[in-house]
């Protein structure tokens, strides 16, 4: 949809931007969105910017920031200012807009509407194809292999013995023995505060990975992208990274 969007955005800007009364036998050339350097800037390419901020922060760039924002995010609130001024824009010139300017406020629409929807909609939070993560996802409890995860380290089944003689997380000294790891869910699941309180202070979304920070017996400590820490109590099915 966001894609779609973009391409939508980029067709219109080489379409006539207004609608002109033109005499027979005159010449009335009819500017495009290239013609107005602020117009093309800040809706056409702005838009198609956002898109693919939008498409990265999903794929290539999770978790990266920009001006405070995640990549995402930013493509979001990039889309809106692209709809907002080609709404405006629109208006402005009333009953002169021309199919540039049309389509270019249907593709701001869609493109914005996309952007807004893909964080909400659970169906649109799934990872794109190709997108890239931690190594191939192990079923919570198995080795991990080196690579991807907590650096320098090869997990371990939990409660297997640990190097030393040392017993694991579930032989009484987890704090000592946890390594830390990356995880997903399965399915969205509630995340609750570590003090107990029975109220959810996140919501782990499948297709995006946390890191386990500590262990409470079969429930994970596991802190989100935005830095929040609270437990995990239903670990079943949850993949390593």
């Amino acid at each position: 949809m966001v894609i779609g969007a973009a391409v939508v955005l980029f067709i219109a800007s080489f379409l006539d931007f207004l609608s002109v009364d033109c005499p027979s036998g005159a010449d009335c050339p009819v500017p495009n969105a290239w013609d107005s350097l602020g117009t093309v800037m800040s809706v056409y390419l702005g838009g198609i910017i956002a898109a693919g901020l939008v498409v990265a922060g999903r794929r290539a760039m999770p978790g990266r920031k920009v001006v405070g924002m995640d990549v995402a995010q930013f493509g979001t609130a990039l889309s809106l200012f692209a709809l907002w001024t080609i709404l405006w824009t629109v208006i402005d010139i009333a009953g002169n807009a021309g199919a540039g300017a049309i389509l270019g406020l249907f593709g701001a629409l869609l493109l914005a509407a996309g952007a807004v929807a893909t964080p909400l909609v659970p169906a649109l939070k799934a990872p794109l194809l190709g997108a890239p993560g931690p190594q191939a996802g192990q079923p919570y409890g198995a080795q991990q292999q080196d690579g991807y995860g907590y650096p320098g380290t090869r997990q371990q089944p939990y409660g297997q013995q640990q190097s030393g003689g040392r017993p694991g997380p579930q032989g009484g000294d987890p704090a000592q023995d946890f390594s830390p790891f990356w995880f997903a869910v399965p399915v969205a699941r509630p995340l609750y505060s570590e003090d107990g309180s029975p109220t959810p202070i996140a919501e782990l979304a499948p297709g995006t990975w946390y890191l386990a920070v500590d262990q409470r017996g079969p429930a994970l400590v596991a802190q989100t992208q935005d830095g929040r820490r609270g437990v995990l109590q239903d670990t079943t099915g949850i993949q390593r990274g």
